[in-house]
């Protein structure tokens, strides 16, 4: 077994954490992958997996080897790419990473446009409402919404949204529209913990001033608490491009505008910069001009 083909099956067995499993996905027997995986943990004098009846699992290690060899194959297969003709032809796998409802409302329309261009690529997308660590987990690319921490990752600005309060004008023609975030303790309030992961909701520009709030209903679905909400239930506080068609047609209406903090950023997040697989760059282009010319993110 070469060096690059024993890369291959230790990532698939780590990322399987099974060897049976692992070897199955890169097409080997499992004695095999284990006789493959022995060799390299001797030529490397360290131990990779930890062993048991049950589970393999990475040790320390192993876990930071596992970035190492995700990333020394991901570079061969861009090297591969390019000397293909795939600057223009975008070939492969691409994993992303995004929240729940904006992968649900803006990625998933992009991405499947762009799989019908480009037959050669499939994707995987983790929509999930948690900072993901990209190089850590194998992803190509991300959707942030927020300030971006400083880090080696290259970004591009696609939009931004405001975090919003808002409600039916039935339940404001029943119950009066707040006039300051005070108000909103006379309030029934419906909080999607993704948006609001505490009781003290954050006001002005620098988000300096914050109001107490006593939820009736918390709920950890962003789509269920605007259900509830549009069912004039109550107010929620949730980001603007979740709920852009509704304040459209005037089913939802915001309140306490001038007591917005700062829109939030919205950015395309890779790990490779210019040297990024074409997979990654045509895909960036795509998505940077659906998101930019979306009304509702700008």
């Amino acid at each position: 077994m070469d060096r690059i083909q024993s890369l291959e099956v230790f990532i698939a067995v780590a990322e399987a954490e099974s060897f049976a499993e692992g070897a199955r996905r890169v097409g080997l027997s499992a004695p095999s992958a284990t006789r493959g995986i022995n060799s390299l943990e001797a030529r490397l004098g360290a131990r990779l997996f930890t062993r048991t009846t049950r589970r393999v699992r990475l040790t320390e290690v192993g876990q930071a080897y596992l970035e190492d060899a995700r990333h020394i194959l991901d570079q061969m297969q861009a090297a591969d790419d390019a000397a293909k003709g795939a600057a223009t032809n975008p070939v492969g796998k691409l994993r992303i990473t995004c929240s729940n409802e904006f992968g649900r409302i803006y990625v998933a329309p992009i991405l499947t446009e762009f799989l019908d261009t480009y037959p050669g690529v499939s994707a995987d997308v983790l929509m999930v409402d948690r900072i993901v660590n990209m190089v850590e987990e194998g992803f190509d690319l991300a959707v942030r919404i927020g300030e971006l921490p400083s880090s080696g990752l290259a970004a591009v600005r696609v939009g931004q949204v405001r975090r919003i309060v808002c409600g039916t004008p039935g339940y404001f023609e029943a119950n009066g529209i707040p006039q300051t975030p005070a108000d909103l303790q006379k309030h029934q309030i419906v909080a999607a913990s993704p948006v609001s992961p505490t009781n003290e909701w954050r006001f002005g520009q620098d988000m300096q001033d914050g109001v107490r709030i006593s939820p009736r209903l918390t709920v950890s679905s962003v789509a269920t608490a605007i259900s509830v909400t549009k069912r004039s239930w109550g107010i929620c506080r949730v980001l603007s491009y979740q709920v852009g068609p509704d304040l459209q047609d005037g089913t939802l209406q915001t309140v306490l505008e001038e007591f917005e903090p700062a829109p939030l950023p919205i950015h395309l997040v890779h790990v490779e910069g210019r040297r990024a697989p074409a997979k990654i760059r045509t895909f960036i282009e795509l998505a940077k001009d659906r998101l930019r010319a979306t009304s509702v993110l700008n």
